[in-house]
């Protein structure tokens, strides 16, 4: 619209200074159009919200979306579609119903807008005589708009009776705590209630009766426990979920069955495996449904906290006060970040800091729905008179200084364009926290590289420094939290803010939130930008400047040679090296590299070492996972294993798989003497290798050296891309069990692995 306005004023004046402008509004326009981001940051359920599990629906089922946080279930893969107006949530089936072929659908409502109107919506559904099953999402809470109580009085024993009067056919109530009704408690005729892990069950029976019926899905929104608990006001319970990284596969099915943003990437040697973000954990526990032993539960203890306080840094040289940047006119200020993560807060604390130097501020936050794990902006313009300000929002190409929370956000298109290249400065944390997407996909990269390159192009000369304030919090205080504190302390030591250092301590002070963790946090920000390399002495290097170098085959050779030693014997470690010692021979006489030479070391270990009980006990039992656990808890725990044994497992009736059960610490012992029957893998008196997983990995492991061996003979007539496609095909294998079964399973549809599923 301003390019079409500008370019008819420009007709009518031929002002030089309308037409430079226009020229820089078209130059950020095309800059942006032309370069497309390689990654959004899209608003998803915070961890442990309700939502993870209350809009699943069965195999075969349809759900419809309506207002509230979970509306964001439509961009989740949850065969959730469209949405309508407040209290119209199941009206639009009423339209449909008669002239579709599917007989039933779901329709999420949350409590606040069943409240609303929500029930007058329900008595439409009974009155047109659908089949409709409504999902009222009790969440006691209205996360949407910032955490504020359910309007009205009413609990789930009132929904039940008030439904029930409306005419459903039949209501159930679903909750995390089945335990807080009590026997004696009021419900209407046939309610019954049921813990949430038989959601699922619950739902393929409500779908098949006729007419409306209700499922009353009650736990706490996540949000809210949280802010409780700080405030003393919930329960917090004395427990902690902990990832075992060795014997994580990396499979990915912890996040499928939470849908949960507190499971992060963690790349090791083998490999790139999961763990929990302590940070951002609301103690949910639904990701122990991933079939996977690699989770265990730590009941008692406390995290352990890696504090270095101001005192302690006194003992590096004083801090040399800035020249502070000039405030002439107006100075626009970007800050970009995560909902969650403190970004409204940090304009807030900039717009006091501001009020208490008497100087004009304005202060825009752009935001919508709850945007937890979203992207989140604020639009900070201070002036030395309000009548200095004329917009409340930074325009296009009048950014002075971009403060990036997140990479990702800082690089999208709406933030670029703020950008004036050569002239805006910019800090940006460049902490890869994954997407929501990471919780669906387990191969889901975050573009670090092509992130920073973007900026990089967009900025041109203009001063741009890449922190890892996440991380570099993390390691001060054992909480990231305070990263966006450190970016401020950063800009203030670099000269980028027109704030006195008085002025944003006293706004920290009259925040009245975490004031001394906030002011060190800034204190280390400046003292991060002034000598990082004594910070990095400390706590560790802060921020990766280039891609990370890959080791070398002979290195990849010597790490892997000495776990398969560990892993059964040094016969087995020579069967390995022995094969990718052919490999390479016969690349190395096709004129080749070691490309494929690294490729075969990697995945015929990954074969090798397939993770059997023996394994997974070893892995339990080596001391390495007690050096992890003791690095991120501190006093007295106990632990708790979350395991489904093949030859001991229960089944679930519905789906016949095996179920996870839960073992105590005395597991510790077990694992220490399963660990060394190890030398019974794979022998007459394995009495697991009869199991058809077992048989299947070794047929796996056969099957690849023929690949390999063929490969070796067809060089150099195989190009190097069709051999890699040949022998990549086990990097796709992952999980235990029936997860990985199905990955074998994808591989055999896919037609890249014949022979080991022919043979089984």
């Amino acid at each position: 619209i301003a390019l079409a306005v500008g370019k008819r004023l420009l007709a009518a004046t031929g002002d030089v200074a309308l037409r430079d402008r226009l020229l820089q509004l078209r130059q950020v326009t095309n800059s942006v159009e032309r370069d497309p981001p390689p990654a959004l940051r899209m608003p998803y359920f915070c961890s442990g919200c309700p939502h993870n599990t209350s809009t699943k629906v069965p195999e075969g089922s349809k759900a419809l979306a309506g207002i509230g946080c979970h509306y964001m279930a439509l961009w989740m893969n949850r065969n959730t579609e469209r949405f309508t107006q407040m209290g119209a949530e199941g009206a639009s089936w009423m339209g449909e119903a008669r002239f579709s072929r599917r007989g039933h659908v779901f329709q999420n409502i949350g409590d606040g807008t069943y409240y609303h109107s929500g029930l007058l919506a329900i008595r439409a559904t009974v009155a047109a005589g659908v089949n409709i099953t409504y999902k009222i999402l009790y969440n006691d809470a209205v996360a949407m708009t910032g955490g504020q109580p359910m309007d009205g009085p009413l609990d789930v024993v009132q929904v039940s009776w008030q439904v029930h009067a409306e005419g459903a056919k039949k209501i159930a109530v679903v909750t995390d705590e089945p335990q807080k009704y009590p026997a004696g408690t009021r419900w209407p005729p046939q309610v019954k209630i049921y813990h949430r892990d038989e959601l699922d069950t619950v739902q393929r029976e409500f779908r098949d009766i006729p007419g409306t019926t209700v499922i009353i899905y009650d736990q706490t929104c996540a949000a809210e426990k949280r802010r409780r608990r700080k405030r003393g006001q919930y329960p917090d319970p004395p427990r902690r979920m902990f990832i075992n990284e060795a014997v994580c596969e990396g499979c990915g099915d912890c996040g499928v069955q939470s849908n949960c943003v507190a499971i992060v990437p963690v790349s090791t040697e083998f490999g790139r495996k999961r763990q929990i973000d302590q940070s951002a954990c609301n103690k949910d526990y639904s990701c122990a449904k991933g079939f996977c032993p690699s989770f265990v539960t730590v009941h008692g203890g406390r995290l352990r906290k890696r504090t270095h306080d101001v005192a302690v840094a006194g003992d590096l040289a004083p801090l040399p006060e800035p020249k502070v940047a000039s405030l002439a006119g107006t100075y626009r200020i970007v800050l970009a970040g995560v909902g969650g993560t403190g970004v409204v807060t940090i304009g807030a604390l900039l717009g006091m800091a501001a009020h208490v130097a008497g100087k004009a501020c304005s202060v825009l936050d752009m935001m919508g729905l709850a945007q937890k794990g979203g992207a989140v902006q604020s639009h900070i313009i201070l002036a030395h008179a309000p009548e200095d300000i004329s917009a409340t929002h930074v325009p296009t190409a009048g950014a002075d200084l971009l403060l990036g929370g997140d990479i990702l956000v800082a690089a999208s298109p709406q933030i670029m364009a703020t950008l004036r290249r050569g002239a805006t400065r910019a800090l940006v944390n460049t902490y890869e926290m994954m997407t929501g997407d990471f919780a669906r996909d387990a191969d889901h990269r975050f573009p670090l590289f092509e992130l920073r390159e973007r900026l990089s192009r967009a900025l041109g000369d203009a001063p741009l420094d890449f922190i890892n304030t996440t991380q570099t919090a993390a390691r001060l205080f054992g909480d990231s939290i305070a990263a966006n504190l450190l970016l401020v302390g950063f800009a203030y030591q670099r000269g980028y803010l027109p704030l006195p250092e008085a002025a944003l301590l006293r706004a920290i002070e009259l925040n009245g939130v975490a004031v001394e963790l906030n002011k060190q946090a800034f204190e280390w920000g400046r003292r991060v930008a002034h000598d990082p390399d004594s910070v990095s002495a400390m706590v560790g290097a802060l921020d990766t400047q280039a891609q990370p170098v890959e080791p070398s085959l002979d290195e990849i050779l010597a790490k892997r040679t000495r776990h398969l030693v560990d892993y059964k014997n040094a016969r087995y470690a020579r069967r390995y090296r022995k094969l990718v010692a052919a490999m390479r021979s016969a690349e190395s006489a096709a004129g080749g590299g070691e490309e494929l030479s690294t490729l075969v070391a990697r995945n015929y270990h990954k074969l090798l070492a397939y993770k059997d009980e023996y394994e997974v006990a070893r892995l339990y039992s080596d001391g390495e996972f007690t050096r992890r656990l003791e690095e991120v808890f501190e006093g007295d725990y106990r632990l708790e294993f979350h395991l489904a044994p093949p030859l001991f497992a229960k089944r679930d009736p519905l789906t016949g798989l095996a179920k996870k059960q839960n073992y105590g610490t005395w597991m510790m012992r077990v694992f220490k003497l399963l660990a060394r029957c190890r030398v019974l893998r794979a022998t007459p008196l394995d009495p697991f290798g009869y199991t058809a997983e077992r048989r299947t990995e070794r047929r796996l492991i056969s099957d690849y050296e023929k690949d390999v061996r063929q490969v070796c003979k067809s060089l150099p007539a195989v190009t190097c891309e069709e051999a890699i496609a040949r022998l990549n095909w086990p990097a796709s294998i992952r999980g235990f069990g029936h997860v990985k079964q199905a990955s074998i399973d994808a591989l055999q549809g896919a037609g890249e692995l014949q022979s080991a599923v022919q043979s089984n």
